[in-house]
């Protein structure tokens, strides 16, 4: 399998990873899988700390990892990303884990909603942030079908 559009550098499974089933412990999966999506979402969908600042956010909704191929100490991780859906209030990326063979080894899908801080009340995006997501969105789609049934949904605009 090929990476999705957003990727980042290889991570390597360490000692502090691994659980005493002797593979990467799921909690690392999450926290991998959490750090990539952050960092995407931060410097390519502009959700930094002036937006906090703005009073806005998100908060996850519901997320889902798939375990399909263990990782076990020094192993290579490739995680990549990609922005599904989004609508006017909500978010959904999906993101894999790939082996040194580029097998696919786990699957994580998460669904943000926009929250209003002040009110701490689900929200609309902006029209200006809105269509900077769907313009993202548009210029990294992928260019063939995910291997994979999708476990979340969302409207799409």
């Amino acid at each position: 399998m090929k990476n999705l559009p957003y990727s980042t550098d290889p991570v390597i499974v360490s000692q502090e990873m691994c659980d005493h089933n002797g593979h990467m412990n799921v909690k690392y999966y999450y926290q991998l899988f959490d750090d990539v999506y952050t960092k995407m979402y931060i410097e390519n969908l502009g959700f930094d700390d002036d937006y906090l600042a703005s009073g806005f956010s998100t908060f996850t909704l519901e997320d889902s990892i798939r375990y399909l191929k263990e990782f076990k100490l020094n192993d290579n991780i490739y995680p990549s990303f990609y922005l599904y859906k989004v609508n006017k209030k909500l978010l959904h990326f999906v993101g894999i884990l790939l082996n040194e063979k580029m097998e696919l080894s786990a699957i994580f899908e998460t669904v943000l909603a926009h929250v209003n801080l002040n009110t701490r009340k689900v929200t609309e995006f902006s029209e200006t942030r809105l269509d900077n997501m769907l313009e993202y969105k548009n210029n990294n789609q992928l260019t063939e079908e995910l291997p994979f049934a999708i476990r979340l949904h969302i409207n799409d605009l």
